[in-house]
């Protein structure tokens, strides 16, 4: 019960898994898994995922209803933060049939009785924390070419946007930032999900393990970043429909990303707290 396994794993020791460099070969096979792990029961793995869509309709209408629409798309772009946290289930159901486990949607449930469940829930912590400072700096963003004064509709706002020069800084600017965000995101949980599923190493050794995955293999890692981005996006296009079928591939696929970028357990170096 050491730092409740966050700060070392169940052992009370700092973990450091050995970390492989791939190549953009490795990235085809892991959505190729993926997808496979999606195939199996696919009507399971939509049924998990419904929940997708419907928060993201519910955002663009709470955002909406809030006079708030210049938050809609911060809120879409967001929503990607929190998704390496929010599929952990999805890396579950890939872990059990990995084993030759029975591994229907309900199993998805059974992250809750992880021993690294305090771990798991303190990089999930973090990366809702980097959503809300997301949310923050884009309302800030806006409010320094566009002022207080929220848009009156969603025509006036994307007229705003697209046919004034402050709209194209505000384009451009946001974009940057949102980028450096992702970046934040994607170095420091890529794979730190799954490697705490499968073994409990604590949430420091997680993030560590996913910053030297990023350093170790800079042009794959920043493809499977793009590639993400590229399949929510085209998954969002249809009122987050296709998000249904696209983050659970994805999903499965960062599982067996995991598998090839991470040494197996007799791989590790163990330092002592």
């Amino acid at each position: 019960m050491a730092n409740f396994h966050v700060m070392a794993g169940a052992r009370g020791v700092r973990v450091q898994p050995t970390v492989r460099q791939i190549d953009y070969g490795d990235l085809a096979e892991s959505l190729r898994l993926g997808f496979d792990d999606f195939w199996q029961k696919p009507s399971h793995y939509v049924f998990l995922c419904l929940i997708y869509p419907i928060v993201g309709v519910f955002l663009i209408q709470s955002s909406s209803g809030a006079n708030a629409i210049h938050l809609a798309y911060p809120l879409m772009s967001g929503f990607a933060l929190v998704g390496p946290f929010a599929a952990i289930g999805l890396y579950e159901i890939s872990r059990r049939r990995e084993l030759g486990l029975e591994s229907s949607w309900r199993h998805a449930f059974d992250v809750r009785r992880s021993p690294a469940l305090p771990s798991i829930a303190a990089v999930g912590a973090m990366l809702v924390a980097l959503l809300l400072v997301w949310l923050y700096t884009a309302q800030s963003i806006y409010t320094t070419f566009f002022g207080d004064r929220p848009p009156a509709s969603i025509g006036s706002f994307l007229e705003q946007v697209f046919f004034t020069s402050a709209g194209w800084k505000l384009i451009i600017f946001g974009n940057i930032t949102g980028f450096i965000f992702a970046v934040i995101a994607l170095a420091t949980t890529v794979i730190a999900f799954p490697l705490l599923l499968d073994r409990d190493v604590g949430a420091v050794a997680a993030i560590e393990t996913s910053a030297r995955a990023v350093l170790a293999n800079p042009g794959p890692m920043a493809m499977w970043g793009l590639i993400v981005a590229i399949l929510l996006v085209i998954g969002s296009i249809p009122l987050f429909a296709g998000l249904a079928v696209v983050v659970p591939v994805l999903g499965h696929a960062t599982w067996h990303l995991y598998r090839k970028v991470v040494e197996p357990d007799d791989g590790e170096v163990r330092r002592p707290m």
